[in-house]
């Protein structure tokens, strides 16, 4: 097939204009379709004139010592957003230089401190006092926020709080009456109607893009059902909102499906409803609290479902019981699947820890089980799901830098505090991380329990199996950061 392109815009309209004219006759008498009841393409530019003043740019700094990795000039800022958000890991460390002090400086003088560019991202304004609506990986980890207007006035930001859970975050910004946008409701979405998206992608404020809803309550998160669309979101778009027609935002534009980093059709939106939630305990207190009853759980499949004398396969599987939780206290038990909470069906595991999450600790709640053939209903009280915990490097003795080895890390034992505070018996922390381990997205803090089948117990036995590895075959490293493990290919190079 060979393509055209016309250079002058006459000759496309003249060939435009005959296509036209031998097609659309015909189209129109296909089924007996008359032409009025061909449904016009909706026009976008009122809704966007209506909404578009509460959409703000976030740009977001981080303060670093001259000559340090990172200044302005070293990373490009969008580049940055890009890794940490579609990627899920931060743009890789470039080899550090030695400091040089500046002439006149002696090398022990302290060196200033200077803003650097880290991020950008979107935001909207859900109140006319000032308070931002925004993606927690937008602000994550700054120094400074920055949000901009349409009419180019700019504020310094207060972060109120960040759920990384939920990937919602509240800003808030010094004004008055200024614009807002109101909020919709999820539930009343219907696959196939239009939305738009308004947003910074790559830096170009105020950019506006459209489609539909592809679906809904999409299973992405542990505690969020997704709204998934056709809408075009790109690294910088993060945080903007989600507007139907009527001018209320039902989202936030948060995630993509990619297999290059760009758009490639889909793209995932927190429902707005559940990132309200989120905000109003962010804006009382800074944190979000959620309920945990201690089971770590699985989907029933259909074989399972059969094999235990299930009408369907519903509810979620118990695998495991954690050792003194509210869970185990009320007499559950592994092989167990929870049909209901609180008379709340579970048609899918995934429905179970975002009715818990949404549960009030010290709620006496009560479950409807499936065990050995027959129903059978417990009661327990719902406990405080704790924060995230990432492992910090205790202070040492100082002692000079191990050489990294053939993954490109630096590990250290645990203490016994660290091992009791992240309930672990074994494992290795991270200290430091290069080369094929950078690339691969691990980070200093994480926590190296196994390596493909070997159980990892201290730093020495993980010298000793890396050793091992063949640089010719991928290997996995079952790596737990916070609350959640899962296994990292990698592969060694040869040193």
């Amino acid at each position: 097939m060979k393509t055209i392109f016309f250079r002058k815009s006459t000759a496309a309209a003249v060939l435009f204009s005959a296509v036209s004219a031998f097609f659309v006759p015909s189209l129109v008498g296909i089924g007996n379709v008359s032409a009025a009841s061909v449904t016009s393409l909706p026009d976008f530019a009122d809704l966007v004139e209506k909404t578009g003043g509460a959409v703000v740019n976030i740009r977001t700094t981080e303060r670093l010592k001259q000559g340090q990795p990172g200044m302005p000039g070293t990373e490009d800022e969008e580049m940055q957003e890009f890794f940490r958000r579609f990627f899920g890991v931060p743009v890789p460390p470039r080899p550090q230089q030695p400091d040089r002090p500046p002439r006149g400086r002696s090398p022990g003088t302290p060196q200033p401190e200077e803003e650097s560019p880290r991020g950008v991202g979107s935001g909207f304004i859900i109140s006319g006092d000032g308070f931002v609506l925004t993606n927690a990986h937008v602000v994550e980890g700054a120094d400074e926020v920055y949000v901009t207007l349409t009419d180019k006035r700019e504020f310094k930001a207060k972060i109120i709080g960040v759920d990384k859970r939920t990937d919602v975050a509240v800003v808030k910004i010094d004004g008055n009456n200024l614009p807002h946008l109101a909020v919709g409701d999820p539930s009343k979405l219907r696959v196939g109607e239009w939305v738009i998206a308004i947003g910074s992608p790559f830096g170009l404020d105020n950019t506006v893009t459209a489609g539909i809803i592809s679906a809904k309550a999409r299973d992405t998160g542990d505690y969020l059902p997704l709204i998934q669309t056709d809408v075009a979101v790109n690294p910088g778009n993060s945080g903007g909102p989600l507007i139907n027609m009527r001018g209320e935002v039902i989202g936030i534009n948060s995630q993509i499906y990619s297999r290059s980093g760009g758009y490639m059709g889909i793209s995932f939106a927190v429902p707005i409803d559940e990132a309200v939630r989120v905000a109003d305990q962010l804006r009382v207190s800074g944190r979000v609290t959620r309920g945990r009853i201690g089971v770590q759980i699985g989907e029933v499949t259909k074989e399972v479902a059969e094999s235990l004398g299930l009408a369907r396969a519903q509810g979620a599987l118990v695998q495991r019981v954690e050792p003194g939780s509210p869970a185990e206290k009320g007499g559950l038990e592994a092989g167990d699947i929870i049909l209901r909470f609180n008379g709340t069906n579970i048609e899918k595991s995934s429905d179970l820890p975002r009715l818990v999450g949404a549960t009030k600790p010290g709620t006496r709640s009560t479950l409807t089980l499936w065990r050995k053939g027959a129903n059978r209903d417990v009661t327990l009280t719902v406990a405080e799901l704790e924060p995230e915990k990432t492992a910090k490097a205790e202070e040492k003795a100082v002692k000079p830098p191990q050489p990294a080895n053939s993954l490109g890390l630096v590990v250290s034992n645990l203490s016994e505090a660290q091992k009791k505070e992240l309930r672990l018996d074994s494992g290795v922390l991270v200290d430091k991380v290069e080369g094929t381990a950078a690339r691969a997205g691990l980070r200093p803090g994480d926590i190296i329990l196994r390596i493909n089948n070997t159980d990892i117990k201290d730093a020495q036995q993980f010298s000793t199996v890396v050793s091992k590895l063949d640089p010719k075959k991928s290997s996995v490293l079952l790596v737990r950061r916070g609350e959640a493990s899962q296994f990292v290919p990698i592969r060694p190079v040869t040193q």
